[in-house]
Order: C-alpha cells, then sequence, then structure tokens
C-alpha cells in the first residue's frame, strides 16, 4: 500500500515565497493546505498549479491574527484530512509606513506584532497540539515545524522597528517550541531568508539592484522563493532529522563578516 501523503499547511501561500513553498512540496508529494486572506477566487490558479503537481490543495481564508480563524483553519484541516503534518508559518507583513523609530506609531506596531508575532505563536501552539495528539494515537506519525523569519531578526533597520521586533521574537519562538516538541520528536526549524525576489520586494527592486552590485552578498544576485522552498523541502522529508531548533540561513552568504 502506497505510503500515505503528509499534509501540509502553509500560511500565506497564495504568492511569493508561500506559493514557492507550496509548489515545492506539492511536487515533493505532500497535500497542501493554502491559508490566506483574499477572496477564493483569486487563489484558484494557484490551487490549479498545485492539482497539476499531483496535490490535494485546498484553501482556507483564515487571518492568522484572529483566534476564531485560526480555530476554524485547524479544524478544516482534520476534517478534510484528518491529520496535519507540517506547519509552514510563512504570512507577514511590514509596516504600512516606514517610519523611523521615533516617530513610529503603536497601532503600526500592534497591527505588524499580531500578523507577524502573536498570529504564528498561538497558530503553532494550536497546531503543536494537534501534532502531539496525532504522536501519541500513532507513534509513526511524522511531523514539523518550520518558522520562515528574515535576517532582520537580528539586522538593524531603523525604518521598520516593529518588523525587525517581530522577527526577532519569531526567532525565539522556534528555539521555545523545538524544546516543547522534542517529547514527541517533532522538530522545529528556522529559515531565515535574505533578499528575496518576490512583488513585496518588487517596489525596491533599484535600491537592491544597487547594494548586490556593491557586495551585499558573497552570491551576488537576489534570493529567489524556490531558494527558500528547496530548504523547507529538505527540512519536511528529513533531511536534517538530528538539528531541531537550528537557523537554515538563505541569504546568499549576506551575513559573513569579513575584513
Amino acid at each position: 500500500m502506497a505510503a500515505q501523503r503528509k499534509v501540509a499547511l502553509i500560511t500565506g501561500a497564495r504568492r511569493g515565497i508561500g506559493f514557492g513553498i507550496a509548489k515545492t512540496l506539492a511536487a515533493d508529494g505532500c497535500d497542501i493546505v493554502v491559508c490566506d486572506i483574499v477572496e477564493e477566487a483569486e487563489v484558484q490558479p494557484a490551487l490549479k498549479e498545485l492539482a497539476d503537481l499531483g496535490a490535494q490543495a485546498i484553501y482556507v481564508r483564515a487571518d492568522i491574527s484572529v483566534e476564531d480563524d485560526r480555530a476554524r483553519m485547524v479544524e478544516t484541516i482534520r476534517e478534510r484530512f484528518g491529520r496535519l503534518n507540517v506547519l509552514v508559518n510563512n504570512a507577514g507583513v511590514g509596516p504600512l509606513s516606514r517610519d523611523d523609530i521615533l516617530e513610529a506609531t503603536e497601532e503600526s506596531f500592534e497591527r505588524v506584532m499580531g500578523i507577524n508575532l502573536r498570529g504564528p505563536y498561538f497558530l503553532t501552539q494550536r497546531v503543536a497540539n494537534y501534532m502531539a495528539e496525532q504522536k501519541k494515537a500513532d507513534e509513526d506519525f511524522e511531523g514539523s515545524i518550520v518558522f520562515i523569519t528574515s535576517v532582520s531578526s537580528t539586522v538593524a533597520s531603523i525604518s521598520r522597528g516593529e518588523y525587525c521586533m517581530s522577527k526577532a521574537g519569531l526567532t525565539m519562538a522556534v528555539k521555545l517550541f523545538a524544546v516543547r516538541m522534542a517529547e514527541f520528536g517533532i522538530p522545529v526549524y528556522e529559515i531565515r531568508p535574505g533578499v528575496i525576489a518576490t512583488e513585496l520586494t518588487a517596489v525596491v527592486k533599484d535600491k537592491y539592484d544597487k547594494m548586490f552590485a556593491e557586495g551585499l552578498a558573497l552570491q551576488p544576485r537576489w534570493g529567489l522563493p524556490e531558494d527558500v522552498a528547496k530548504a523547507v523541502a529538505g527540512l519536511v522529508r528529513g533531511d536534517l532529522a538530528y538539528s531541531t531548533g537550528q537557523v537554515i540561513m538563505i541569504d546568499g552568504g549576506m551575513q559573513i563578516q569579513t575584513l
């Protein structure tokens, strides 16, 4: 009998890095749950592409900063698939405007923290409990949790302090859940991308083109969603099974200090 396909929940998976991850996991034999906040019609092309790769793919419209949405999403997965093997915390936003930290507003801070930190933290709590339940019921259950953070978790950008702080918080969340889920044999990882070419970064293309030309990274090109996605796929397959809690840098060597 063929092995049961893993089910992967990817937040913010309609486009960009999230969709790159969804496609790579689908091609690797996973069924996919796409989480985003847009109307379902906007997600249909993505779902079709995932289905063409052999995946059962469903869309759950949910705002991860809202408790009821998180609960409904996990319950939908339970009802539809009866299992959840993989959580990829990818969804995130930047500030509505890039303000100096001496002028930044509490409104922006609360919005970014709700989506980028509080939402993933409590979604992971809910999913981790579901995974622990599955492991107790079946010792052969395989689960993994991946947080997509950013070089901004350690690199200071004074025009988007709330974003940097939210990603730094996720870096600690990875360690916390790695410790807690070790009891159940469920590894937790952090993938920390550098400058990745997506619709969101297209607006600063000229800026980063210039910075790459001036030596921003050892590998002088933009990162691609598939660079991140390949790393996620390796973690989900278990290629780094003895490395829970570790950080995988996908930044072209940007943070290596040189003299």
